[in-house]
């Protein structure tokens, strides 16, 4: 077995490496850049190397650094984790040559699948079904525009060593497809140096299935069962299950033997995953299944595979590269119940997903504290305090359900996403709980387009709820022990605040300490006040969490002299009420804390006052008159300096 090994990765997949290897006793080296040299991974490895800039291009993809990082620290093998140079050919032959344990598929079994163009054709000699359309070598535009029309319009133009979205683009009309072809090979070059495309038939109710295969150095080969990753932005993974909803066996024994005599086709060693597009037109059907392409790493959403068999890939990676048969036998792996996860991201989906970054001054899931009743997982490279850097992937974690049923499991993994507190950091993990609660994802009948067919409104913040305010409001008057308005019970407060930049108008509670209850104005019965808060105090105000979403929320009393002014002199109502008296007429001169007129409302009278020297420069208000909240009463000038 291994003694010693380097993770060449940063991040969660890190930090999920060091945990298998530390419980089976290897040493573990973690490598890092300027911008890391504080993180996770680095404080929980048993060593460290530094091996550049924060750059990913000037530090963890340059494989002589790696190399020379595991030579200096007595690594014997290296991990490559996922992403940087994991399906790198070149980095794992050059890992071998220095004498060093590749713990992946042996070289030339990656360059076998690294173009999409000569794996399909590898897969089509196996047997495996590839999705019909055309992997020529012409690349002329007039050969791939006849080939497009040979196919059947609409097409699909994919970079042959592409990924993650970049170099794709789907053409619907013919007109379109010189363009289309023009701008897929400017993303190809720049992403992959290699501007080459494949042609593809556009399935129209595509479903991204894929299946987790190991293969050992003794020829053994054996599938962990399908995985189903349709939840997709982009064509990036969000939200990935298994086993497969609506997959029958037959489907499911058609798929998984597709994907054994794929990875036997290039004699496969190690973790792999190879993916398949379904049309789902007509359910899940076997004669509807093609080859897509494979990727020949551990993948992002390992987990739940792992959690559905009880196997632990990381150690069956590690026991591979160390020369063993695999751990199990096709026969002695079943599926047991349902898995889902889902990737908390520092993006902010109300703002184009655009990523977020800076310190995680607030950071927990599960509302912070183990819940028994469930089966939950969390894989992250952060804590509190850490910071998310502008210079890598924005995953801050995988949260992951394991249940006895697939409707189980969605609902503790919405509960979960729910639980999510970060802050200031934005992420999408209320947008989580939102799609996994939607009609078409309890069904299993999405397809890849579903998030792309979502109204604009569906990726907005919502507001904060009203039960969460009244938590604040009774919380701060307990805390901040403020008084209530003179002259009346002081075990009462009037409490009032604004959220900051997302709600600008006040919410006012009112506030009975002594039978802790919150309810706003208009509100006929008080709401118990939970007692598990969930709002962090900051400063003058607290940051307010709610469905996985995070409020600022700003405070100020309402009551004794403050009450209701502005600061340019705005004698606002601080709730619906009427007015039982008006101590000024407008032109009089007024002192700091003069009476300026008084509201009844729930039974309280409320004296409002001058917020500072002045003349009552608008009277709006008449005794007797009922007035809303918000509503413009008075307003005093300041005299005018010399």
């Amino acid at each position: 077995m291994i003694a010693s090994l380097l993770i060449a990765n940063r991040g969660e997949i890190a930090c999920r490496i060091i945990r298998t290897a530390r419980r089976m006793g290897i040493r573990t080296v973690a490598v890092y850049s300027d911008a890391d040299a504080k993180a996770l991974h680095v404080r929980e490895a048993d060593e460290a190397v530094h091996i550049g800039p924060s750059p990913a291009a000037e530090s963890y993809l340059v494989g002589d650094k790696i190399i020379a990082a595991a030579k200096d620290s007595a690594a014997e093998a290296i991990h490559p984790g996922y992403g940087f140079l994991s399906e790198n050919a070149d980095f794992a032959a050059a890992v071998i040559d220095a004498g060093l344990v590749w713990v992946g598929p042996r070289p030339e079994s990656i360059r076998a699948m690294g173009l999409k163009d000569a794996a399909k054709k590898l897969m089509d000699e196996a047997g495996v079904p590839v999705t019909p359309g055309y992997l020529g070598e012409d690349q002329s535009e007039k050969r791939l525009a006849e080939e497009a029309e040979k196919i059947g319009y609409p097409v699909l133009i994919k970079a042959v060593a592409g990924g993650g979205g970049k170099g794709m683009r789907k053409v619907d009309d013919p007109a379109n497809f010189a363009d289309a072809l023009q701008s897929c090979r400017r993303e190809a070059t720049a992403a992959f140096g290699n501007d080459h495309v494949l042609l593809e038939k556009w399935i129209e109710s595509p479903r991204h299935i894929e299946v987790q295969i190991f293969g050992d150095s003794h020829g053994n080969v054996v599938h962990l069962f399908e995985r189903d990753c349709s939840l997709q932005r982009r064509h990036q993974k969000v939200i990935e299950e298994a086993p497969a909803p609506g997959m029958d066996e037959a489907t499911r024994e058609a798929v998984c033997g597709a994907a054994v005599r794929a990875a036997k086709a290039v004699d496969y060693e190690g973790a792999g995953t190879v993916e398949f597009i379904a049309d789902a037109s007509e359910g899940l059907r076997a004669d509807r299944v093609w080859f897509m392409e494979m990727n020949t790493r551990l993948q992002v959403e390992h987990p739940v595979t792992e959690e559905i068999t009880g196997q632990d890939l990381v150690e069956w990676q590690l026991r591979v590269a160390s020369g063993e048969d695999l751990p199990c036998r096709q026969d002695q792996l079943a599926i047991n119940g349902h898995a889902i996860e889902a990737r908390v991201y520092a993006e902010d989906p109300a703002n184009g997903f655009l990523p977020s970054t800076g310190r995680l001054d607030i950071f927990s899931y599960f509302g912070g504290k183990l819940r028994h009743y469930h089966n939950d997982r969390q894989d992250s490279g952060v804590e509190q305090g850490d910071s998310v850097s502008p210079h890598y992937d924005p995953m801050i974690a995988k949260l992951v359900e394991h249940a006895d049923s697939r409707e189980r499991a969605i609902d503790n993994l919405i509960e979960a996403c729910r639980t999510v507190r970060i802050h200031p950091v934005r992420t999408n993990a209320g947008f989580l709980a939102e799609l996994l609660d939607q009609d078409a994802f309890r069904s299993g009948s999405i397809t890849t387009g579903f998030i792309g067919s979502l109204q604009s409104d569906f990726f907005e913040k919502p507001e904060i709820a009203e039960d969460v305010l009244g938590e604040i409001a009774l919380w701060m008057s307990a805390e901040w022990g403020w008084p209530g308005p003179s002259g009346f019970d002081l075990d009462l407060a009037i409490t009032g605040f604004r959220l900051n930049q997302e709600r600008r108008q006040d919410v006012v509670f009112w506030v009975d300490k002594k039978l802790k209850t919150a309810r706003l104005p208009q509100n006929a019965s008080s709401e118990d006040f939970i007692g598990d808060k969930a709002f962090v105090m900051d400063g003058e105000g607290a940051v307010a969490f709610s469905d996985g979403y995070s409020y600022e929320v700003r405070l100020r009393p309402i009551g004794g002299a403050a009450a209701g002014a502005a600061s340019d002199g705005a004698i606002l109502s601080p709730m619906p009420g009427k007015i039982i008296a008006v101590s000024v007429g407008e032109g009089d001169v007024v002192a700091k804390g003069d009476k300026l007129l008084t509201l009844e409302a729930m039974k309280m009278e409320h004296t409002l006052v001058a917020p500072f020297d002045g003349t009552v420069a608008e009277l709006d208000a008449q005794e007797g008159g009922q007035v809303s909240e918000g509503a413009l009463l008075a307003r005093i000038e300041a005299p005018v300096s010399d």
